[in-house]
């Protein structure tokens, strides 16, 4: 596994991060205050989670004068979805074997 999907799965992990992350992505861009609003966690954390999802390639922000806007960068996405696509190959390919191998034995 890359470094780049290490970060994103660890990143992802946390169930906090991963719920603001789905919000900006079905809700689009959004301010710290209004993320915090419907949070269930303080302003501090909401910030700090915004950070780690930033560094992470994941949300990108924007200044409007005293106000930080965020949003959802889904191209960040790619390494998981290269992952997932790859595991599925993998898996598929198993159960075809199996499939051979349970008719063979039928046979």
């Amino acid at each position: 596994m890359s470094k780049a999907q290490d970060a994103l799965f660890r990143t992802l992990a946390d169930p906090t991060r991963r719920a603001i992350f789905e919000r900006l992505c079905r809700q689009g861009e959004q301010t710290v205050n209004a993320l915090t609003a419907r949070s269930g966690v303080s302003q501090p954390a909401v910030s700090k989670h915004l950070g780690v999802l930033k560094q992470a390639g994941l949300v990108r922000d924007r200044q409007d004068g005293r106000q930080t806007h965020y949003s959802a960068q889904l191209r960040a996405l790619s390494p998981l979805i290269d992952w997932t696509s790859q595991m599925t190959g993998f898996w598929e390919k198993r159960f075809d074997d199996l499939e051979d191998l349970l008719k063979r034995m039928d046979q």
